[in-house]
């Protein structure tokens, strides 16, 4: 009987080995960097006592987003700080924070390339299926072999998994914008980058905010896998109750990551929401 086999595996661990030695000095001052961005990150959340950072975000959120959210949001936190577990949501709060920052932050210029060059789209589009498509657990593998255990492997897999979203809905809503208003701007002599700038973006902003929200909730749902490799905050309480099989552990777990969730979903919501409202009006 002739043995077939596809050495995929194999080649894949002798290409990673390879990488490993060749970008070792970047990935270690890339680690520094990046741990030492998320240490202030989550450093500045803590810094606050629980109940002024419930006051202070609750006015901001009801002065510039949504009365009746800011309620909401005072109540949700009030209920996160009475099961104690402050300290856990501010943690995973400062990683999704900061892996949507950096996945908006790669992934918007990306979009606005592919938008621009049907080329581009054709080249990214297929690595955004494959990205999207492969199992969310098999990003923590090369995050933990380029930065080892903790937190900044998570934010590493978080940019990976959340960056296509960003991209995909960053190119739809401006590639959506209508054929008349880009040739009305283009016979006033406008530059493509004054199109860009000018007609494009605004115009797109609601879809680009949608693309922000999704990058939001797949931040959430990365940083709670990766607590298996040490990213801590809610997603730790969650595998710490799977392993002592504690149920309330997992439950109280569970509904600190719901609340987080909502709060961020309905903030970027309200958001996009207004950035709608706002175009429609400039119309």
């Amino acid at each position: 009987m002739i043995e077939f086999r596809i050495p995929l595996g194999d080649v894949t661990n002798d290409i990673f080995d390879r990488l490993i030695t060749v970008i070792a000095p970047v990935t270690n001052a890339l680690s520094s960097s990046l741990e030492t961005f998320l240490r202030w990150n989550e450093t500045f959340l803590l810094l606050w006592p629980p109940l002024l950072f419930i006051v202070v975000l609750g006015l901001v959120v009801w002065f510039f987003v949504d009365k009746k959210l800011s309620i909401f949001i005072a109540f949700s936190l009030i209920f996160m700080f009475g099961l104690a577990l402050w300290d856990q949501t501010m943690s995973t709060l400062g990683l999704v924070i900061a892996g949507t920052l950096l996945s908006l932050l790669f992934g918007i210029p990306i979009g606005i390339l592919a938008s621009q060059y049907d080329m581009a789209e054709k080249v990214i589009t297929p690595i955004l299926d494959f990205m999207q498509t492969l199992p969310s657990f098999v990003y923590l593998i090369p995050a933990v072999i380029f930065f080892g255990l903790g937190k900044v492997a998570a934010l590493a897999a978080i940019l990976i998994f959340a960056l296509p979203p960003a991209v995909r809905l960053t190119n739809l809503g401006i590639r959506q914008v209508p054929t008349e208003m880009i040739e009305a701007a283009s016979a006033f002599g406008s530059t493509r980058t004054q199109i860009l700038k000018e007609v494009q973006l605004p115009l797109a902003m609601p879809t680009i905010m949608t693309g922000v929200n999704q990058c939001i909730m797949m931040s959430l749902s990365m940083s709670v896998i990766a607590a298996m490799i040490g990213a801590g905050g809610l997603g730790r309480e969650v595998l710490r109750a799977m392993q002592t099989v504690d149920i309330g552990l997992g439950m109280e777990g569970g509904l600190g990551i719901v609340v987080v969730a909502i709060i961020l979903d309905r903030i970027s919501q309200r958001i996009a929401k207004r950035s709608k409202e706002e175009r429609d009006i400039s119309k």
